[in-house]
Order: C-alpha cells, then sequence, then structure tokens
C-alpha cells in the first residue's frame, strides 16, 4: 500500500523526528547527558554541515553507495529471477525451499569473516554480504506475489497460445510486481543498514569507517554525522524508490 502525499502526512512523518530532536537537546540542556558523549543536535547538523560540502566526505559517501547500490540490484535481480522460476516450477520449488528455510533466518552477518578470507577486504565481500542479507526479502515477496496471480490471467495467456517465457514476463511478473516492490522496499532498508555494518567492521573508506575513525579519536560530534547521514540516505532513497513505485503501479488500484 502506497501513502498518498499530503500536507498532513508530511507533518505525520516530521512530527517523530522533531520529538526526537526535542528530547535529544531536552537531555543535554537539563544535564542529564553530558556534552561529551551526546554533543547537542545544533553541534552534530552543523557539523554534518561542514563535512557535506568536502571532497573527503563526498568520497566516502560514494564509498558506500557504491557498495550498497551493486549488492542491493544483484539481490533484484537474483531474487526476482529465483522468486517466479520457483514459483513456475515445482522443482526449481523443491530445490530452492530448503535452502531458504536454512539461510533465511541465519543471521548473514556471521558469515562475514568467512567472506573476508574468500573474497578480501575490498569491495567483494561487502557487496556480497549487502546481496545475502537484501536477497531474501526479495526472493519471497517475489515468490509470493508470483504464486497468487490469478490463475485466470495465466489460462487465457495459455488459450492464446502465448509461449511460457511470454507468460511469465508479461503476466505473471506485472501481476506480481506490488509484491516485489515492498520486497524490494525492505531489502533496500537491510542494504543500508548492512553496508554501514560491514565498512564499520573492516573498511578504509566509507559512513561505516567514518564513524569507527571518530569513535577511535572520542570525537562524538564526528561519531554522529555517518549516523545521520546513513539516516538521510536511507530516507531519500526508500522515497525514491516509493515514487518508482507509484508510477509502475499507477494502473493498480492500490498504488
Amino acid at each position: 500500500m502506497t501513502t498518498r502525499l499530503s500536507p498532513t502526512n508530511v507533518i505525520l512523518g516530521l512530527a517523530p523526528i522533531a520529538v526526537l530532536i526535542a528530547v535529544w537537546q531536552g537531555l543535554v540542556s537539563s544535564g542529564l547527558a553530558p556534552a561529551t558523549l551526546l554533543p547537542p543536535p545544533g553541534y552534530v547538523f552543523g557539523r554534518l554541515l561542514q563535512q557535506f560540502v568536502t571532497a573527503t566526505f563526498q568520497q566516502e559517501i560514494a564509498a558506500t553507495l557504491v557498495r550498497l547500490f551493486a549488492g542491493f540490484a544483484i539481490a533484484v535481480v537474483l531474487g526476482v529471477s529465483i522468486g517466479i522460476a520457483a514459483a513456475a516450477s515445482p522443482a526449481i520449488n523443491a530445490a530452492v525451499r530448503p535452502i531458504v528455510r536454512v539461510l533465511a533466518p541465519l543471521p548473514k552477518v556471521a558469515l562475514y569473516p568467512a567472506l573476508l578470507l574468500l573474497l578480501g577486504f575490498g569491495h567483494g565481500s561487502k557487496v556480497t554480504l549487502v546481496t545475502a542479507d537484501a536477497l531474501f526479502p526479495i526472493l519471497l515477496s517475489t515468490y509470493y506475489g508470483a504464486s497468487t496471480v490469478e490463475q485466470k490471467l495465466i489460462w487465457s495467456a495459455m488459450a492464446a497460445g502465448t509461449p511460457r517465457y511470454e507468460i511469465l514476463l508479461k503476466v505473471v511478473l506485472p501481476a506480481a510486481m506490488p509484491s516485489i516492490l515492498t520486497g524490494c522496499r525492505i531489502g533496500l532498508v537491510i542494504s543500508c543498514i548492512v553496508v554501514f555494518l560491514a565498512e564499520m567492521i573492516t573498511s578504509t573508506d566509507g559512513l561505516g569507517h567514518v564513524l569507527v575513525t571518530a569513535a577511535r579519536t572520542f570525537q562524538a560530534v564526528d561519531m554522529f554525522v555517518p549516523l545521520i547521514t546513513i539516516s538521510l540516505l536511507g530516507l531519500i532513497l526508500n522515497g525514491l524508490l516509493g515514487a518508482v513505485r507509484s508510477y509502475l503501479l499507477r494502473g493498480f488500484p492500490e498504488a
């Protein structure tokens, strides 16, 4: 379901953020939280603006986005392909189902040490971790959407002599699109979290690396800057994907 953008919805969406910032400022002003550990929000946002215009910080953002987009794109391609194939073929479904049941609940970050040994400390291990985490929500949503397509649509296409691959591409895929895009939105949020975490563990660049570097030098203000940045990036990307969803589903009743 897509929420219509209106002034009321915008206000309701911004209200919790305003309350959070007010509580944050209140904790600092009252002395309940020392400013050395929890800097005032004004200092943090001022530092964010200072950092954002520097080439170095922009390169850190770019490094994070490259890993995020690469891992997410691979997850979308694999998740949609496997999900539709599993819904269309009982044999593929039988092969995929036990793998999904075993791996889907597994915290993929537990596999990160093995990925580091196999792929090294560069982009490969981080992109693979993002892909592994984002894959299953997309795959499961695609499978559910493709499995619940009305059979009369498929029968009508078969009666017209439409080849099987065209039925998948022109009937099943469009009909499953709402579910697929919902899975993509979930996968995108997970991708933002995982890429940041991977960069915190092992990286020489990226927003996660910026946070770890600031923590090691006890720079509390600089620690909050990458946290807010990745949150803003996630908010922007989710909004863009929501706009794409509205465009693609403009013919659907719930879009």
